[in-house]
């Protein structure tokens, strides 16, 4: 959310529940600075509107009251918009602080240090240790794709975006129009689900893939956002942690220690390569092109002319 249109929120926020009578729009409008530089009427009022309807949609019980001589008000009442205490349990509160310190990024510390100080004034005692007796373990996400600040707020915010993204069996980036959904990492690399609008379907990005600056637009969504999205299964059949068919490759030595990692069997063939046996699913075709030269498949048939094309087509580009 732009900086201007959450402080708008907050300003108007504040008069509605602030007030001890319902306020016309005129006087919202004379009290809110942002207001008085919509410009027209029209401005004025379908920012209003999209204003009231957001913060509604945050969680805000906004009244309309009609007054004696026609005209509109509207007041935020504070016993209609009050939450319940907040009670944890040790271990809740524990749990909520080692959450609220899993990010380090200088974006989110701010925030989780706030979400903390609230922790703690609800119950998070001051010597609880979320790591441990010792604190030896201190949890950390790790985030280096530049894409994932504007994704996140992207996700939070229900705004659509587009970027440039290159699929593993391309030489070229090509331009995706996205609603994003949500953001999810998956052993050691964030991935991006979403409604993508050019193809009509779900998808699912790697972040270390776009390319170049992710752009904003304006709009509301066009599909609905699922209630659980299944990134990390995606990517898990991707990289065929759902197979049930083994595939044969050669690998040079001193390589590819994700593929050993995944190896069924290891054999020694001499003059710097291995042979090994990896579970078969789709979408390995695509990650055994990233070794580039240090792999060859030796079969199944189709697997081998899926890799040899997608190379074929790096190439040509």
């Amino acid at each position: 959310m732009a900086i201007a249109k959450a402080e708008r929120l907050m300003n108007l926020a504040l008069c509605l529940l602030g007030t001890r009578r319902p306020l016309s729009k005129r006087e919202l409008r004379e009290s809110i600075e942002a207001y008085l530089e919509a410009g027209s009427d029209d401005s004025f009022n379908r920012m209003f509107e999209r204003d009231k309807d957001d913060l509604r949609e945050l969680g805000l019980v906004i009244e309309t009251v009609e007054s004696l001589d026609g005209e509109v008000g509207y007041l935020a009442r504070r016993d209609s918009n009050r939450l319940p205490p907040i009670t944890l349990d040790a271990e809740e509160a524990a749990a909520l602080g080692l959450a609220a310190k899993v990010w380090q990024q200088a974006r989110l510390a701010g925030a989780a240090s706030g979400a903390l100080q609230k922790l703690r004034a609800a119950g998070l005692p001051e010597d609880v240790d979320p790591y441990g007796a010792h604190g030896a373990l201190e949890p950390r996400i790790p985030v280096h794709e530049a894409a994932f600040e504007p994704l996140m707020l992207a996700c939070r915010d229900r705004r659509p975006v587009v970027f440039d993204y290159r699929k593993a069996n391309a030489a070229q980036p090509e331009q995706r129009h996205v609603e994003p959904w949500a953001l999810e990492c998956w052993r050691g690399h964030w991935y991006l689900a979403g409604w993508d609008r050019d193809r009509g379907a779900e998808r699912v990005f790697r972040l270390s893939r776009i390319t170049g600056k992710v752009r904003s637009r304006g709009g509301r969504y066009t599909a609905p956002v699922p209630d659980v999205v299944t990134v990390r299964e995606t990517v898990a059949s991707w990289a065929g942690e759902t197979a049930d068919r083994s595939a044969r490759i050669r690998l040079r030595s001193n390589a590819g220690y994700p593929l050993r990692a995944k190896a069924t069997a290891v054999r020694e063939l001499g003059d710097g390569w291995d042979e090994l046996e990896i579970p078969y699913g789709h979408g390995l075709d695509a990650w055994l092109v990233e070794f580039g030269p240090d792999v060859v498949v030796l079969e199944p048939a189709e697997l081998r002319a899926d890799v040899v094309d997608r190379l074929r087509a790096v190439a040509k580009g």
